[in-house]
């Protein structure tokens, strides 16, 4: 679990993904399309893949990808960012990291 607080926080928002998840693809051109440059972390290339599995469920994320973060902290999978963005909450969450 440690690994994944540490590259939860290596920038403003982060993503972890799967290579192969089209909900993954989606919530990384939301941010893109936001402007913001996230940090993607394609778990399914990572040798400890079923253990950053483990880490982000036991850090609350309903399923393992896609989980963002933003400021170090767990926003949620797609469903959560999609509504925070619908809601008109997402983007003054990102401000700060806009590029």
């Amino acid at each position: 679990m440690d690994k994944v607080i540490r590259m939860s926080s290596e920038k403003g928002v982060v993503i972890f993904s799967k290579s192969s998840c089209c909900l993954s693809y989606a919530v990384q051109v939301l941010f893109q399309d936001l402007g913001v440059n996230p940090k993607i972390h394609e778990i399914d290339k990572d040798p400890e893949c079923r253990e950053i599995e483990k880490a982000l469920m036991r850090l609350g994320c309903s399923k393992p990808v896609p989980a963002v973060f933003i400021g170090g902290k767990l926003v949620g999978s797609t469903n959560e960012v999609m509504s925070m963005h619908l809601s008109s909450s997402l983007v003054p969450l990102v401000k700060p990291y806009l590029c």
